[in-house]
């Protein structure tokens, strides 16, 4: 895991798109990383990132996760459904 986290962190430092809420959802899909026992995906729920990361505002959460996909740092598969979490695929950077 440390090596998402560097990688990560190496690749968002010359990146003026992400601020500290960019980096706080990252950390956050980490920590459901480790908890789901290492698996990739990581089925997340939005209200559960959103407290994990302290992101207050959907808005916020949806920017900063269409910033991290559009910025190839994760890839994102919504659910669209309430009762299954979306999917997020961690990348190697």
């Amino acid at each position: 895991m440390s090596d998402l986290i560097y990688g990560f962190m190496d690749a968002v430092s010359d990146d003026p798109r992400i601020s500290p809420a960019h980096i706080s959802l990252y950390l956050a899909i980490l920590h459901f990383y480790r908890k789901q026992d290492w698996q990739n995906p990581v089925c997340v729920f939005a209200r559960e990132l959103m407290q994990q990361a302290k992101i207050g505002s959907s808005r916020t959460y949806h920017a900063c996760l269409k910033d991290l996909k559009e910025g190839g740092y994760i890839k994102y598969v919504p659910s669209y459904n309430p009762f299954l979490g979306s999917l997020v695929y961690l990348k190697d950077i």
